[in-house]
C-alpha cells in the first residue's frame, strides 16, 4: 500500500514537472543546435519515416502552386503524391535545399506560399513563437501549415528528466505541447485540422521490429494516442474579409430660425390676444 502511494506520488511530480518544463518561455537563452539531417538525431530515419507515413494522406489534399520546406530536416521529408508541383526547400545548413535563408527572417513575400512545412524546426530555434510568425506571413489566406516536432507529454520527454540525457541532442533542447502550439495558431487566426501521434518510443536504443514491440505500438496508438513521442499538426490559415461600413451623410439645412425671446410687456401681450380673437370672431357671428 505504501509502496502503491509512493509511486503515485513520484508518477504525479513527474507529470507536474513536464508541464512545467513545457509552459517554460518559448525564447530560448543560447543558440539551439539545430541538426544538419535526419541522421544526427537518435532513431532519426525511424522518426523521417514514421512523419511521411502520418503526412501521405494529407498531401493529395493540398492543393496550389507554391510549397515551402523549412529547416534542413523539412527538406529531407519525401512528398511523393502532391497536387502541388513546384516545391522549394529553404535552409541555412544543408546542401538538399534549393534557398538558403534562415527560417526565421524568410527572403518570401508576404501571401506568397500556399504550403508550408515546419518539421522539427521549433525545438531548434531561437524564437520559435517568430517562426511560425513568419510561416504565417508568407502563407496566403485559407494556405496550410504543416509542423511536427517532439512531445513532452510521452516517453521522449521523460528522458529530459534524466541529467545524463539532457546534454544530448534532442533532450538538449526545449519542447513544446502541441496544446502550446495549438494555442499560437489559434491566436494567428489558424483553424485545426488535425492533431496526431506517432512512435509511442523513447527513441533511444536501436527501435526493433520484434512482435512485442508491434504489439505495444499498436496497443498504445489505439489506446494512448495522447502519449505519442511524435506530434503532427495540420492547420489552415483563416482570414476574415472586412466589410467597410458606409457612413451615414446627413444635409444640414444651412439656416435655422433663432429663438428670441420676446420683450413685449404682460398688457401688450393681452391686448394682442384680444386684437386676435376679434379679427376671427367677429362680433354678431
Amino acid at each position: 500500500m505504501v509502496t502503491g502511494i509512493y509511486l503515485s506520488k513520484n508518477i504525479l511530480n513527474t507529470i507536474i514537472r513536464l508541464k512545467e518544463d513545457s509552459m517554460k518561455p518559448a525564447l530560448a537563452f543560447r543558440q539551439p543546435h539545430y541538426p544538419s539531417s535526419w541522421q544526427a538525431l537518435p532513431n532519426g530515419e525511424v522518426i523521417k519515416k514514421a512523419i511521411e507515413q502520418e503526412l501521405a494522406p494529407w498531401w493529395q489534399k493540398f492543393f496550389g502552386y507554391h510549397l515551402i520546406k523549412l529547416g534542413a530536416l523539412s527538406s529531407e521529408i519525401e512528398i511523393p503524391d502532391c497536387t502541388i508541383n513546384h516545391q522549394v526547400s529553404l535552409s541555412s545548413k544543408n546542401s538538399v535545399a534549393n534557398v538558403v535563408g534562415d527560417i526565421d527572417d524568410l527572403p518570401l513575400q508576404e501571401h506568397s506560399v500556399d504550403v508550408c512545412l515546419l518539421s522539427h524546426a521549433l525545438e531548434f530555434s531561437l524564437d520559435p513563437h517568430h517562426v511560425v510568425r513568419e510561416a504565417n506571413r508568407v502563407l496566403i489566406p485559407n494556405g496550410y501549415l504543416v509542423l511536427t516536432g517532439f512531445n513532452p507529454l510521452s516517453l521522449v520527454g521523460l528522458n529530459r528528466l534524466l541529467p545524463y540525457r539532457r546534454s544530448k541532442t534532442p533532450w538538449n533542447e526545449h519542447f513544446f505541447s502541441p496544446m502550446r502550439i495549438k494555442d499560437w495558431l489559434h491566436l494567428m487566426g489558424f483553424e485545426i485540422l488535425a492533431d496526431q501521434r506517432c512512435l509511442h518510443s523513447s527513441l533511444t536504443g536501436k527501435l526493433s521490429t520484434n512482435s512485442l514491440e508491434q504489439r505495444w505500438h499498436k496497443l498504445a496508438k489505439n489506446y494512448l494516442p495522447a502519449l505519442g513521442s511524435v506530434y503532427v499538426i495540420v492547420a489552415k490559415k483563416r482570414v476574415l474579409p472586412l466589410t467597410p461600413i458606409k457612413p451615414k451623410w446627413q444635409i444640414r439645412s444651412g439656416f435655422r430660425p433663432v429663438k428670441v425671446p420676446s420683450l413685449s410687456t404682460p398688457r401688450e401681450l393681452a391686448d394682442n390676444k384680444k386684437s386676435i380673437r376679434r379679427n376671427n370672431y367677429p362680433q354678431g357671428q
